[in-house]
């Protein structure tokens, strides 16, 4: 988890639109269609203006151009998480990106080139998590064994996708939490969080 939580992003979404700031989630949890629609774009299946125009009704917008842009507004990355991955892999542990995203056009490309060896982007290799298939391909791009990988994400069932096929996973709460747990687990001294 690279970034500041993307359901805040996506609270202050919604109440910068007179919605309650529940509704983006509420959606995604309590609406197969909707969950269906962002599954459909996480795996490069419905375009960003077709996923606009659908999720844009379900919440009762007359205009969703650039709803994307401004539902993942909020988000920022996260400095502590950043700079731990910068030090595992300054001393030659191999890092990777598993991201149910429907691109890197919304990366900053030269920081994924910084911060990973590889990165699998479920859009662009249509997968998502929590299917096996996703983390087995990040562990055979790294060229190293799932049980030899450590997994990252704050929700309970990519964790659960991880641990199903041999990675150690660690759920993600706060940054020092998570960069204590990494250190544990790698061997590897982190900078200790402010």
């Amino acid at each position: 988890m690279l970034t500041t939580s993307v359901w805040d992003s996506f609270a202050d979404f919604c109440r910068g639109e007179g919605l309650d700031p529940d509704t983006v989630k509420k959606l995604f949890s309590t609406d197969p269609g909707a969950l269906r629609e962002l599954r459909q774009l996480e795996l490069g299946e419905i375009t960003e203006d077709e996923f606009e125009r659908a999720f844009g009704r379900r919440l009762g917008l007359k205009d969703p151009v650039h709803l994307i842009d401004s539902m993942f507004a909020g988000m920022q990355p996260d400095t502590l998480m950043v700079g731990a991955v910068k030090d595992l892999r300054a001393v030659g542990v191999l890092t990777g990106l598993i991201s149910n995203s429907w691109s890197t056009a919304h990366y900053d490309r030269r920081l994924l080139a910084e911060l990973f060896d590889t990165a699998v982007i479920s859009g662009e290799v249509h997968m998502h998590k929590p299917e096996p298939e996703i983390y087995r391909l990040a562990a055979e791009r790294l060229g190293v064994e799932p049980a030899d990988c450590i997994f990252v994400d704050d929700l309970r069932e990519n964790c659960e996708g991880a641990e199903a096929v041999g990675m150690t996973a660690v759920r993600h709460r706060d940054a020092p939490e998570t960069i204590a747990r990494l250190a544990e687990l790698t061997g590897v001294s982190l900078a200790a969080p402010a």
